[in-house]
């Protein structure tokens, strides 16, 4: 592989994709999807160029232009954008693709999107495939262990954010007590944080894993250091994520903050 396309959303797992790709010899020809894209990305990525996500037109163009023939999408591009009108007007090919959809669900969109790309020739391969180092193994990352309330909430909430992957709503789920405080939808997983932790007036617990059905190719779930600060700012105590399926994203500054806050972080 001598050189790949790399569709970013926001948050610093793109560029951390494109640093580990340029470590390799491999040159990154990197496409902005949304406005807040790392500046850094710029710096690291053999070229860059930003296109709406709506424009699926010019994106293909773009990637052939490089001859680019395998792509990893990764970064942060919630649905919100279809339904807040933070986006372009979708060119003729999107517009087909959104009229073809059977519903709007993460999955049959990203799934469609990777068609398209299919079609022309490029490839949508395994996010992970550049980031296995920062995905934890199983067990306590942090200074703190858990108390065994927050072990029964762990494993409450594990299951519970399992079952709501597999409906293909959300990753994430708080929960106190053995009792549900929120469920990740649209809105992403911080603000569920600050919505189930005031719920839960302290002490809830976060667990975020990967859908039962999980494509490793998009919508991984990562946890960096806006997951801690939004515990913080409700007083959350406890955050489980899934031991090798979950991406950690600058994780001595995430464990350094939750041991700074007492927050006690497990790899289930």
């Amino acid at each position: 592989m001598k050189s790949i396309g790399l569709l970013s959303g926001i948050g610093r797992l793109p560029v951390e994709v494109a640093k580990a790709a340029r470590a390799m010899g491999i040159d990154v020809y990197a496409v902005g999807l949304v406005d807040g894209v790392e500046e850094d990305l710029k710096n690291v990525a053999t070229d860059f160029k930003s296109i709406n996500v709506a424009q699926l037109g010019s994106i293909i163009d773009y990637l052939k232009g490089k001859e680019v023939t395998d792509v990893v999408m990764i970064g942060k591009v919630t649905k919100e954008i279809l339904f807040s009108g933070q986006h372009e007007l979708p060119d003729a090919r999107m517009i087909a693709l959104l009229s073809s959809l059977k519903d709007r669900s993460d999955d049959t969109m990203m799934l469609a999107f990777v068609a398209e790309l299919a079609k022309e020739g490029i490839t949508t391969f395994d996010q992970t495939m550049l980031l296995k180092m920062i995905m934890p193994k199983k067990g306590v990352l942090t200074k703190r262990q858990p108390t065994e309330r927050e072990n029964l909430d762990m494993e409450f909430g594990f299951k519970m954010a399992k079952a709501l992957g597999g409906l293909d709503i959300g990753q994430t789920v708080v929960v106190k007590d053995k009792a549900v405080m929120a469920l990740e939808a649209i809105e992403g997983t911080d603000a569920c944080i600050l919505r189930g932790g005031k719920l839960a007036c302290g002490n809830a617990v976060v667990a975020k894993v990967a859908k039962p059905a999980q494509d490793n190719r998009f919508d991984m779930p990562a946890v960096g250091v806006k997951t801690i600060e939004s515990m913080i700012e409700v007083k959350a105590s406890g955050l489980v994520i899934e031991a090798g399926r979950t991406l950690i994203v600058d994780r001595e500054k995430v464990l350094s903050l939750a041991d700074e806050n007492a927050i006690t972080i497990v790899a289930m």
